[in-house]
């Protein structure tokens, strides 16, 4: 059909939605980091390939944990709004004034951050909706996936070796049935902005219209929710600070702990897109998981030639080679962090 022709015809919804469909799935693809082909080496094998091998051993990165939260000083404000499914009885939470911070630095901040006591009143909201207690969302790209995320831990030990991590056993034992589900708000080339079109949702399993966010919250019904978002936001980033904030205003005020993840590559140049994540960690006074400092120890930062993939390794705590790439440090760091806020929910 010829530009012509279509003119004269007009618009018709059944010959342009499947063009328009089309479109998005190819800016999608785009904009997709290419995920697929480093996770098919996963799948077929459990051991680091040759070329991955480390020449020498660095040590796992001490983690620092400042002993008390900054003094609260200042408000922050509630701006979108979305409709999400939550129980009759439900009222928001309100957003409560944050600390102060110095967006400078951020690269400094704990690997395992300290746990402000809003978490766990946003915890108990959680509770009294009807969310489950140890149930958490994995929100991100195909990073995010459980063949990349954390997903050995519903598999059994055999996929994985604590060594001197022994005390994560809990909090893996507490979570089975999260590690290996698939997100419906994880896929690869996910965007800060894909999080909330109902074009990326399950068709099978999300209600009409109903974006792959809150399709998840809603079917899932976690109390935490890993964010881990930003590398596929560098070529639009001004949009990635609001989408941000949705995200979190979303999540707690359906009950759901948000953990905010800095990402390891630096593909903007300047930072700016992990500066933004931890203040609004802070901000909102949710947990940030600084996976960032995490890596800058590793060899080449934890990253593969491209900048943006993490360099693999099992999920074998026990050898101090595989600890020099990023993939299972990205995994052990991840528990630890679920393993404290878990243990600090739990406290009376």
């Amino acid at each position: 059909m010829t530009w012509m022709r279509a003119m004269r015809i007009g618009y018709n919804p059944r010959i342009m939605k499947p063009v328009l469909l089309c479109l998005h799935v190819i800016v999608l693809f785009v904009f997709t980091i290419g995920c697929t082909g480093q996770a098919s080496q996963t799948l077929v094998s459990n051991t680091p390939s040759a070329a991955l091998l480390p020449s020498s051993t660095v040590p796992v990165p001490t983690i620092t944990i400042p002993p008390t939260d900054p003094p609260i000083t200042q408000t922050a404000q509630q701006t979108y709004v979305q409709e999400f499914p939550t129980s009759p009885t439900a009222t928001s939470i309100a957003i409560k004034p944050s600390p102060t911070y110095d967006p400078k630095i951020w690269s400094g901040l704990p690997v395992v951050p300290t746990i402000s006591p809003r978490v766990k009143e946003i915890y108990a909201r959680g509770h009294e909706l009807g969310n489950t207690p140890n149930a958490f969302s994995k929100i991100g790209d195909c990073g995010s996936t459980p063949a990349w995320f954390l997903g050995d831990y519903d598999r059994g030990p055999r996929y994985y070796n604590l060594g001197e991590y022994q005390v994560l056993n809990n909090v893996i034992q507490a979570f089975q049935g999260s590690y290996d589900r698939i997100s419906l708000a994880a896929k690869s080339g996910f965007n800060a902005s894909s999080i909330f079109s109902p074009l990326w949702s399950n068709r099978e399993l999300c209600q009409p219209n109903e974006s792959p966010l809150a399709c998840e919250y809603r079917v899932h019904k976690p109390s935490f929710a890993f964010i881990m978002l930003g590398t596929n936001d560098v070529w639009h980033q001004d949009s990635f600070e609001p989408q941000m904030r949705l995200i979190i205003e979303t999540s707690i005020d359906l009950g759901i702990v948000p953990i905010l993840s800095t990402k390891a590559d630096n593909r903007e140049g300047d930072g700016s897109v992990n500066a933004t994540i931890a203040r609004l960690a802070n901000e909102y006074q949710m947990p940030l998981w600084n996976f960032w400092a995490a890596v800058q120890d590793l060899p080449d930062q934890g990253l593969q030639d491209d900048g943006s993939h993490l360099t693999w390794g099992p999920n074998q705590f026990n050898d101090p080679q595989v600890l020099e790439k990023a993939w299972p440090v990205r995994n052990l760091t991840a528990l630890q962090v679920l393993n404290k806020i878990w243990n600090y929910v739990s406290s009376p």
